[in-house]
């Protein structure tokens, strides 16, 4: 965690200078590439040591099937090695390693490094392989037309903006802040003319990084203060379960989710002002003329604390992942592209049984509370105390269902799982049965595609 938090430090202060004194009109975009990637490789061997090198092997065989591979298998050949390499890794420490986490951790950056590798797969094959008819807008925009050298590969894959905690990105988005096209670019696709500027702005990342820095150390600060003082072990002991009532356990139960997310707040939106430092992560203007730097976000904490639905707060948590479900799985599946994603969304967090006890419970409570809002939620928009009322109801409900759901997530291990749900008496598993045999299944009033689009999403929880 020390080696973390030096390595984003000094990433952050790199970055800054990156921008300053690297940029496009100072450094061409070899020296901007080879800079962003030998840091990055000093910064994976700093924090990880010799475990490092699982990083490099799999980007080295990754880059040789890119380059070997057929246009129209490219796309699996990377997914399969890649998401075979990671498994294998993920298998390591449960049966080498007992369930430790080791002190030097390095799943993390594989983890996004198999997000940008199949990313980059999917995107090639869309690019040289599909025809444009074939695809989605999105796939259209994003499509790579042409194999990325060694060097801007490695870039891509290593640089030190995301080695540690990433997010992932796109392809054709890296290469475009690299080569000082990335604010013009996300300008365009907003129509920044018609926002009130008569001329190209040069919006500054100050701003936005100073305000998460400023998130960062309100992060770090309960971080140390509350996950520290009220650990998730604690809701399992016996002599707690013992002289505790049931709505205080699920008191507790809240507690001691809400302890658990300061360290997600504070790496991921470090990570963030990281990239932002550098100068990417620009997204566009708001509807207000303001300049946005969210592009690389992957959460937004007052849509996740105030969270009505099951649905709202899963699109708000872990955003690039489930972005990247979505562009290499649930887009390109033939079939149940649903349940594949469920599968693949479990299969990249790892092997521990509390991940899949996560999945399956997410799965149940994501249809009860679908059943219930389309089935019920009309009769409360008649009047605003009724709206209010259903607003602080789903609230709770939503609240407490989302830490019964993640709670197996930190216990890793099935004992303690099952245990907890006994002391919880299986009561959201109970009430979405009840729920799902009760209420009618009323179709959305949407695409037959969107619903299962929000169905995806709402399988996705984040390391």
């Amino acid at each position: 965690q020390i080696n973390f938090v030096a390595c984003q430090l000094f990433a952050l202060l790199a970055a800054f200078w990156f921008r300053i004194y690297l940029s496009p009109s100072h450094a061409s975009s070899a020296v901007r590439h080879a800079f962003a990637t030998l840091f990055g490789i000093y910064f994976a061997v700093f924090c990880f040591g010799w475990y490092s090198i699982h990083l490099f092997v799999l980007v080295m065989m990754n880059y040789g099937i890119m380059n070997m591979a057929s246009i129209p298998n490219i796309h699996r050949y990377s997914f399969v090695v890649a998401m075979g390499y990671l498994t294998l890794c993920h298998i390591s420490r449960i049966y080498i390693f007992h369930y430790g986490i080791l002190t030097t951790d390095f799943s993390g950056p594989l983890m996004i490094i198999t997000q940008k590798i199949t990313t980059l797969a999917c995107q090639l094959h869309d690019g040289i392989g599909r025809q444009a008819e074939e695809l989605t807008a999105e796939q259209n925009r994003l499509a790579v037309k042409t194999r990325p050298s060694l060097l801007e590969y490695l870039s891509y894959l290593l640089n030190f903006m995301s080695i540690i905690a990433g997010p992932c990105s796109n392809y054709k988005d890296y290469i475009a802040f690299i080569e000082g096209r990335h604010v013009h670019m996300k300008l365009l696709e907003v129509n920044w003319k018609q926002k009130g500027y008569d001329r190209l702005p040069d919006p500054s990342p100050t701003g936005a990084v100073m305000y998460k820095l400023c998130v960062t150390l309100v992060s770090l600060i309960l971080f140390l203060t509350l996950t520290k003082n009220f650990p998730m072990a604690y809701i399992i002991d016996n002599e707690f379960l013992d002289k505790t009532p049931f709505l205080s356990r699920l008191g507790y139960l809240y507690v001691v989710t809400q302890a658990a997310k300061p360290k997600y707040y504070f790496a991921w939106t470090l990570a963030d002002a990281v990239n932002n430092a550098a100068g990417y992560g620009f997204s566009g203007v708001d509807e207000r003329g303001t300049f946005r730097w969210d592009l690389l976000s992957n959460l937004n904490i007052w849509n996740i604390e105030t969270a009505t639905s099951f649905k709202m707060y899963i699109e708000n948590w872990n955003i690039q992942t489930a972005a990247w479900l979505k562009r290499v799985c649930y887009d390109r599946a033939p079939w149940y592209p649903t349940a594949l994603t469920f599968i693949l969304s479990a299969l990249w967090h790892g092997i521990y049984p509390g991940y899949y006890f996560t999945f399956l419970t997410g799965i149940l409570i994501t249809l009860a509370a679908r059943a219930i809002r389309n089935n019920c939620r009309h009769y409360f928009l008649s009047s605003v105390p009724l709206k209010i009322a259903y607003d602080v109801v789903t609230w709770v409900v939503t609240q407490l269902a989302v830490c019964y759901t993640v709670a197996p997530f930190v216990m890793l291990a099935v004992e303690p799982t099952i245990k907890f749900y006994k002391s919880m008496y299986f009561h959201m598993h109970i009430l979405s049965i009840l729920v799902l045999l009760m209420l009618p299944i009323r179709p959305q009033a949407q695409s037959i595609r969107k619903p299962q689009n929000q169905a995806m999403q709402n399988s996705i929880k984040s390391k």
